[in-house]
């Protein structure tokens, strides 16, 4: 069984879809997790390179594949 990964996001992108990703990976609201980076950037100063790291690190979500190989919108197909 393959372990859980997490992604960029494909279809709730704000910047670059990292928060998403990573409120998908722990089934929380990304709005939360937004709004904890804005925290790290405002007080700590340290969330816009952590952002930019992630950016560079976590790879985009795979697209889904129907039977004839054209891609699907994860938007509409979950």
């Amino acid at each position: 069984m393959e372990g859980k990964k997490v992604y960029k996001s494909r279809t709730d992108i704000k910047i670059d879809g990292v928060c998403a990703g990573i409120a998908k990976y722990f089934n929380m609201d990304p709005t939360i997790i937004r709004l904890i980076w804005a925290a790290a950037i405002l007080f700590a100063g340290t969330g816009i390179f952590a952002y930019i790291i992630c950016m560079i690190l976590i790879p985009r979500e795979p697209e889904l594949m129907d039977h004839t190989g054209s891609g699907y919108d994860n938007q509409y197909h979950n």
